[in-house]
């Protein structure tokens, strides 16, 4: 059957419109035109095209489009023509329209179509890369805002590594949503209200009577100052009674208390900046307190819907198949969690008109949520199918682990401070770096920039790689190996690649207008395969959510330039130096943007 014109310039228009990154997305629209005239009478299958995986070692193709089997299930009796998958397949095939992109075609098993990329228009589309940037191959997701609530931690509370995943993987979901065209709402949902202020604020006024003697260093270790707070507020019922009498004038308004509260608050954020400034992390704040006044309103929406019911002296929302319910008052008149969460996603979805909602805490806050989005469906708020916007998601994750299996810890059963885990990082990276013979000679601030990019990347590196589901064990050895999946030997990668471009004296720039990229050897082709396949593994990794897939793309990159491509083909004085200079150049530039997106700062040179 032959493809009409009009399909086309149909086709056509649709891969000028699309991203242009995505191998997969442009496989996938032939595919769709190949669909449309193989089964017309079933116009709403979508193309099922996937990377090819091995088979005892052996690829039958790059991608392959794996529709036959599905199609025959639903056409079985109705066409004569097709005898099987394997006949499907093979119509599939014939009908693909013509296209730089395909090299050759074949159908195996039950009617999969196997496509082997044309090495041609893998070296153009790198070409291409290297003149028109990295950008062009952003994923294009189908929305255009985001809220990624992340970090969070509690105002007068050290940020301990209980802190770490939230902050981390958070940060990346959202420079991965970033880069694929999202405006991204980053927000601290930190713990800045609720009974704890009023035992907080009535022992600031009982030490410093004085409100002008009230700073950080006068207050010394705020940590510190909570837990004596708290064990007055436990023993004393005097001054039990003040604080919570505090409580009432904090949320009441009044002056003296609100400064309090303010002087309390401004210092935490002096300590979690110490955190997030080693991290290069930006986060807007929007705490609980941002969403209290809005409480009332929304509560009155949801009762008028009639989702509120009294329950014991508490007001509560019953949901369906879940046997304990949402208490959105509690029986003494105040708010809590759910009234708050409920509040900030109304205002994020009516308000601030985010079409995707994501909440990044660990994996014991899932029934919460669940919870929360339940009543949101209910009201209205969300749809009830997950797949429609807006949508809201809750970004679970797994403990962080010490040698022991246990939660990390210090020796005497603290919780480990983030600011101390970093700065240890570092250090520990530091001594390293001094050991290697070229970096004695070097300046003392690079020293400094290269240790912290290498002992924070090990850091973020060793939580991402994981899925975010999974505990994981801390360990510095482990994490600051240079051998292996970490960030030490793909930084390190990273400089030697750069080393090879140094030590050919040539002006890349000028070697992009004046060489071609060529895959005549088939460690280049397959690197250059791998490079065209970051744009779908973004993509792939913000659907999902899931960090640890760009990190195993990184890592398998490395891999295939360093034991293969490396390995098997010469660059500095070979024949084809000018192109395998320009396969260097775009490996880096790729697993650069692999490193901004995880939050790791790049080295040049080791």
């Amino acid at each position: 059957m032959a493809v009409s014109d009009e399909r086309l310039c149909s086709y056509d228009w649709i891969q000028d419109a699309e991203n242009v990154g995505s191998v997969k997305r442009q496989l996938a629209h032939l595919f769709e035109v190949s669909l449309r005239t193989t089964v017309p009478s079933e116009p709403d299958i979508a193309p099922l095209v996937e990377p090819c995986a091995a088979k005892s070692g052996v690829k039958f193709g790059d991608y392959q489009c794996n529709n036959a089997m599905g199609i025959w299930s639903k056409i079985k009796g109705k066409q004569a023509e097709f005898k099987g998958p394997p006949s499907v397949g093979q119509a599939i095939m014939k009908n693909l329209p013509p296209s730089d992109i395909i090299e050759s075609c074949s159908v195996a098993g039950p009617g999969f179509v196997n496509v082997v990329l044309s090495r041609n228009w893998i070296a153009q589309s790198l070409q291409r890369m290297l003149i028109d940037g990295i950008e062009t191959w952003a994923p294009r997701l189908p929305l255009k805002r985001a809220v990624v609530d992340f970090s969070s931690p509690n105002i007068a509370k050290e940020m301990h590594v209980g802190h770490l995943r939230s902050t981390i993987i958070g940060d990346t979901l959202a420079r991965m949503l970033e880069f694929s065209h999202v405006d991204v709402l980053r927000r601290n949902h930190v713990g800045d209200w609720g009974t704890q202020f009023g035992m907080l604020i009535e022992f600031l006024f009982e030490k410093f009577p004085n409100p002008e003697d009230v700073n950080e260093a006068a207050i010394g270790d705020l940590q510190t100052f909570y837990k004596a707070s708290k064990v007055r507020f436990d023993s004393d019922p005097e001054f039990k009674q003040r604080a919570q009498q505090a409580v009432v004038r904090l949320q009441g308004g009044e002056t003296r208390y609100r400064d309090a509260w303010k002087q309390i608050c401004e210092i935490s954020r002096t300590e979690f900046h110490r955190v997030y400034e080693r991290l290069g992390v930006h986060l807007e704040e929007k705490g609980e307190s941002f969403y209290n006044p809005h409480i009332p309103g929304v509560l009155e929406e949801l009762n008028k819907k009639g989702m509120i019911e009294d329950s014991e002296g508490a007001r509560v929302i019953f949901l369906k198949d879940v046997n304990i319910p949402l208490i959105v008052v509690k029986s003494d008149g105040g708010y809590n969690y759910a009234s708050t969460d409920l509040t900030a996603l109304w205002y994020r979805i009516n308000e601030e008109k985010a079409e995707w909602i994501i909440y990044v805490t660990d994996v014991g806050q899932q029934q919460h949520f669940d919870m929360v989005f339940k009543a949101a469906k209910r009201a209205g708020w969300l749809p009830a199918d997950d797949n429609s916007y807006p949508k809201a998601t809750h970004v679970g994750f797994g403990l962080v682990l010490g040698e022991d299996g246990k939660r990390f810890r210090t020796r005497n059963t603290e919780v480990v401070r983030l600011v101390d885990l970093l700065d240890e990082a570092k250090n520990r990276s530091k001594t390293a770096l001094l050991e290697r013979d070229t970096a004695k000679e070097w300046p003392e601030e690079e020293v400094e920039k290269t240790s912290e990019a290498v002992g924070y990347g090990a850091v973020k590196y060793a939580d991402l790689k994981n899925n975010r589901l999974t505990n994981y064990t801390f360990n510095f050895d482990q994490m600051l190996n240079d051998k292996g999946n970490t960030a030490v030997y793909l930084l390190y990668a990273h400089a030697r690649i750069c080393s090879i471009i140094r030590k050919s004296g040539k002006d890349i720039e000028e070697v992009k207008k004046n060489a071609k990229i060529a895959l005549d050897h088939e460690d280049e082709r397959a690197l250059g395969l791998h490079l065209l396949q970051f744009s779908e593994v973004v993509e792939e990794a913000c659907t999902n959510l899931l960090p640890n897939v760009l990190c195993e793309y990184l890592y398998n990159l490395s891999e295939i330039f360093t034991k293969k491509f490396y390995s098997n083909c010469q660059v500095v004085g070979s024949p084809e130096e000018g192109s395998r200079l320009l396969l260097c150049e775009a490996t880096a530039i790729v697993m650069r943007k692999c490193f901004y997106l995880l939050g790791i700062v790049p080295v040049y040179k080791i």
